[in-house]
């Protein structure tokens, strides 16, 4: 595993990748420092989508993915992935694409591991309700991240 750290408006980052794909996103911890190791191409790219994203110039990113968990949260990881920019989707929604029931669906966002890009920011209960959010400061960074993309919040 390598592992690359990037300054965003919600918060440092930490982009891990193993080999050539990213694996995860998080927040890095207070005390963690940056490692002295050489950031693998696909970090590097990461780290500049990340970049371009937070600077509004970037929609959809671009990067082999090696998010590890089960296939049922696999399968709402992957259409978490088609939710356009500046949209958003119910549990409810994606449980009738995955064939599950909302709250499945809101334990595999919980379990995601690759937010924001994987966006599972972009998931909202029904009747416009927030969810959760289990990145940074929890609903706080999810309503950044949606106000950055345009979102209107009610």
């Amino acid at each position: 595993m390598t592992i690359c750290y990037v300054d965003s408006p919600v918060g440092r980052l930490a982009i891990e990748a193993d080999h050539d794909a990213v694996t995860a996103v998080r927040w890095a911890t207070a005390g963690e420092r940056s490692r002295d190791e050489a950031a693998s191409p696909v970090l590097k790219d990461a780290a500049r989508q990340l970049d371009r994203y937070f600077a509004r110039k970037l929609k959809r990113f671009d990067l082999p993915l090696a998010a590890h968990g089960t296939d049922f949260q696999k399968r709402v990881w992957s259409a978490m992935n088609d939710i356009p920019y500046g949209e958003t989707a119910t549990y409810g929604g994606l449980a009738m694409i995955v064939g599950s029931g909302p709250r499945p669906i809101g334990m595999a966002c919980g379990r995601n591991p690759i937010p924001i890009i994987q966006p599972c920011h972009r998931v909202r209960g029904a009747g416009g309700r927030e969810g959760g959010f289990s990145g940074g400061k929890g609903l706080p960074t999810k309503r950044q991240l949606l106000a950055l993309e345009g979102v209107i919040l009610l």
